[in-house]
């Protein structure tokens, strides 16, 4: 696999919508398969997107993509007020410093802004990554979504 540093960051453009779409359900249904079963995976992530949905949520967020050439490897999408709501990686570039790469720079963005913490609603899958990245859990949360239960943590990094 490519190394992390032939992975190029670049601001979200409109065009990245379906492929990061993509990413995002393959990324959901192939690398929390050990976490979550499958009533879970669907509801967290459609086969059948809704496009208009994830173009608004976009809108609302910051996002920083990963490039391999041609190739999406990973997203972050986050807000001005250092919220973190989605970080994921495509799942042939796992595990290969995307998104602790797409951490760092989304990371930077915010410090230059003057923010001072970092909090994010961790899975059960995303909980070890915040951690390495310096993130405490403050607290859990259950939540349902589209019928299925998730459990939640609440993660929080002063910066």
């Amino acid at each position: 696999m490519t190394p992390e540093s032939d992975i190029t960051i670049r601001k979200y453009r409109i065009k990245d919508l379906s492929p990061l779409v993509r990413l995002f359900t393959d990324s959901v249904h192939e690398l929390t398969a050990t976490a979550y079963d499958e009533t879970q995976r669907f509801a967290w992530a459609s086969r059948t997107p809704d496009l208009d949905s994830w173009q608004q949520r976009l809108e609302s967020l910051d996002t920083l993509v990963a490039e391999d050439g041609d190739s999406l490897a990973g997203f972050i999408s986050y807000d001005p007020g250092g919220h973190i709501d989605l970080i994921f990686t495509a799942p042939n570039y796992a595990r290969r410093g995307v998104a602790s790469a797409l951490y760092r720079q989304c990371e930077e963005n915010l410090i230059a802004l003057g923010v001072s913490e970092l909090y994010t609603e961790a899975s059960v899958v995303a909980r070890p990554f915040f951690q390495r990245h310096g993130f405490e859990v403050e607290d859990e949360r259950r939540t349902t979504v589209r019928g299925a239960h998730f459990l939640r943590y609440v993660m929080r990094k002063q910066i």
